[in-house]
């Protein structure tokens, strides 16, 4: 079993339609892999949006932890509002019926500090449901996703949950491959979505940025040693900035396996929720991609 992660210096730059597209030609095309899906994009998670799967099972993801005052023991002794250092304990309030101190759940940071430091006991930390990670089945096989909460923490721990998933569903099911739609950037998700891949393709644009989100990205996978290539999305709006994009991999001695042209075909599938190799396979961008992909699944074979 091969795990496949799709990476991007930045977001928009097409990972999820390229994802979307290698489940359609994984599952139909000519040269068809047996997969399952895994979408590690937490913050944002869209791959859904495009396969429209049907869920199979939905489970509780617990982040971090809070601390929570017990009313009952608290003798309001202040010390836990002197040691907090994020402003997290309120003070009694008459005008709010509060007779003891007590956590601001959003304020608190979880370091604990309170729990140490109250004599009485008094306070405990209480675990946080912070999202949730499905197991679905799409139109192309199974896919693993997560949604994480507005504002909180841990995605990469979720992302990392998801890739175990996903692995042992593959191995379970006697799957080739985990194709990974992974976070944008070069942060703690995109670590987590990256560790254990045996290859990353990487989606640059001919941008003023490009280059840059680029060299980070393949930064990334050259310091945990995950072999990479790279594909130029929207190579024709910026001829002289695909030449630059393509002459720093071949400095890097990475190569450049496709050029995807810009298509209006990709919005329009996109918005009707279907990947745009399905819906008009015969598009510029189309062909381009099942090129890819073929190239992709000689590797992973």
């Amino acid at each position: 079993m091969k795990q496949l992660v799709i990476l991007s210096g930045k977001g928009g730059a097409g990972k999820t339609c390229l994802a979307a597209a290698f489940a359609h030609l994984a599952h139909d095309g000519p040269s068809a892999i047996k997969a399952v899906l895994a979408d590690a994009d937490v913050d944002a998670a869209n791959l859904e949006l495009v396969l429209r799967p049907e869920r199979l099972e939905e489970h509780a993801f617990t982040g971090g932890s809070v601390a929570v005052i017990d009313p009952q023991l608290c003798q309001g002794c202040e010390i836990c509002q002197q040691v907090c250092r994020f402003d997290a304990v309120r003070s009694p309030s008459i005008e709010a019926r509060q007779l003891t101190y007590s956590i601001d759940p959003i304020a608190c940071d979880g370091c604990a500090a309170c729990v140490f430091q109250c004599p009485e006991q008094a306070i405990h930390m209480q675990p946080q449901i912070a999202g949730r990670w499905y197991h679905s089945q799409s139109r192309y096989g199974p896919l693993i996703h997560a949604d994480l909460f507005p504002a909180q923490e841990n995605s990469g721990k979720l992302v990392t949950l998801v890739k175990q998933n996903a692995r042992l569903l593959a191995m379970d099911t006697g799957c080739q491959v985990v194709i990974v739609d992974g976070p944008p950037g070069i942060g703690c998700p995109v670590i987590a979505a990256a560790s254990g891949a045996h290859l990353a393709l990487v989606v640059a644009e001919p941008s003023a940025a490009g280059i840059h989100d680029l060299q980070r990205a393949l930064q990334t996978t050259a310091h945990f040693r995950i072999p990479s290539i790279v594909v130029i999305n929207k190579a024709d709006i910026y001829p002289p900035g695909a030449a630059q994009l393509e002459a720093t991999c071949a400095d890097l001695g990475i190569e450049v396996i496709g050029c995807i042209p810009f298509d209006p075909a990709i919005e329009t599938a996109m918005l009707n929720g279907e990947p745009v190799t399905q819906s008009q396979p015969d598009a510029p961008a189309s062909l381009a991609i099942i090129a890819i992909w073929q190239t992709l699944a000689s590797r992973l074979n």
